[in-house]
Formats: C-alpha cells, sequence, structure tokens
C-alpha cells in the first residue's frame, strides 16, 4: 500500500502521523504522485491525500483513510467503538478539517489573486470559521493520552496555521498553545512528520 500527498499538505499529514502512531510503517509506503494525471486517475477531484490499497483501489480523503488505518491496526485505537466517544472524536475531527478547509481558503485568496488585492470580507468569514472553532474546540481540548483523529486533526491544523500565518491563534488561545506542546511532548511521531524543507516549498 501506498500513502500519495504532496509536501506540507496538513491533510496529508494526518495520514502519515496515524502510519506512524499505529504502527503500519512496514506495511505502507509514503510518496508523492507521480502527476496530475496519476492523482486525477485516482481520485476524480484530483486531491491528495489518497491511499492506494494493495488491489489498486484507492481510498479519499483523509477522513476515510484515517478511518481505514484504524481498521487495519485492529480498531477503535483512534476512532473509538462506543456510541458517545466515537461520535465526539468525530466531530472533533469534522471541526479539525473546517478550519483546515478556511484556512486554505486564506492561503488561495491570496495565492490565486496575484494582480488583485485580496477580498478582506471573505478573508474575514473564514477567519471567523476559525475563531469560532478554536474557541470550541479549546474547551476541552481534545485528550492527548487517548489519542483520536480529532486530536490529531487539531495539531495538525495548528501546526499548519503557525507555517502559512493563516491566523495568528496563539495569543488568543494559550491554552491550545499549552495542548499543543503536551502533544508534541507526548507523541514523538508527530514531530517526525512535519514536513522536510524542501517539501515545505510544495503550494499546499
Amino acid at each position: 500500500m501506498k500513502l500519495l500527498m504532496r509536501g506540507p499538505s496538513p491533510f496529508g499529514r494526518k495520514g502519515t502521523f496515524a502510519i506512524a502512531h499505529l504502527g503500519l510503517s512496514g506495511r505502507i509506503d509514503i510518496g508523492d504522485p507521480d502527476s496530475e494525471d496519476h492523482i486525477r486517475s485516482l481520485n476524480p477531484l484530483a486531491k491528495v491525500p489518497a491511499l492506494v490499497r494493495d488491489d489498486g483501489d484507492a481510498l479519499f480523503d483523509s477522513r476515510v483513510i484515517l478511518e481505514y488505518l484504524d481498521t487495519l491496526a485492529g480498531g477503535g485505537k483512534i476512532i473509538p467503538t462506543d456510541t458517545g466517544p466515537r461520535f465526539n472524536a468525530l466531530r472533533e475531527a469534522a471541526m479539525a478539517d473546517g478550519i483546515l478547509e478556511a484556512a486554505l481558503l486564506v492561503t488561495y485568496e491570496g495565492r490565486y489573486r496575484p494582480d488583485q488585492e485580496p477580498y478582506e470580507p471573505w478573508l474575514d468569514f473564514q477567519r471567523g470559521k476559525i475563531q469560532r472553532a478554536l474557541t470550541a474546540m479549546s474547551d476541552p481540548p481534545p485528550a492527548i493520552d487517548l489519542l483520536t483523529v480529532g486530536g490529531i486533526g487539531l495539531a495538525c491544523a495548528l501546526e499548519y496555521m503557525d507555517f502559512r500565518k493563516q491566523y495568528d491563534w496563539r495569543p488568543e488561545f494559550p491554552a491550545l498553545v499549552a495542548w499543543l506542546e503536551e502533544f508534541n511532548a507526548t507523541h514523538p511521531a508527530f514531530a517526525d512528520s512535519r514536513p522536510s524543507d524542501s517539501r515545505q516549498t510544495v503550494l499546499c
């Protein structure tokens, strides 16, 4: 099997960290797609990450991939099996993905309007989503020791915003600053999943 991703993609990072955390590194390779046509042939939406299974079938998006990885690891590892904790974790994961999607839209507004001023009402709208979601996820933040997809998603979102600077979250959310520090200390594989300098130049 192979996980296809690009550079600093935070959605791809969710997969690379989960692979290491779940002890699946020996079973799944990680790399870039060969070309745009390659990823389109696997995912009609032309988006990464995509997990190519041994039979050639591809799974996407990151939420589906993480659920599949959890199943490979025996189930109940990062997605609880009991109803209450399960849907709490899935709700946290959805909120973290919403933060990432809003942050990406902030990035794209600047990147794809090279000759125009960014539309500030649109940027404010996206940053409002980020602020509200971070407020909700900071009280209380996801568990660190009993790690779920919610915690994985939040950690990836926070470090992605540190990287691309879409939203200066640290002064406003000191509890999440402390949470992220503890997350990194508890899960060393998360730092290992951080994109290298060469991969950070990729547009994600």
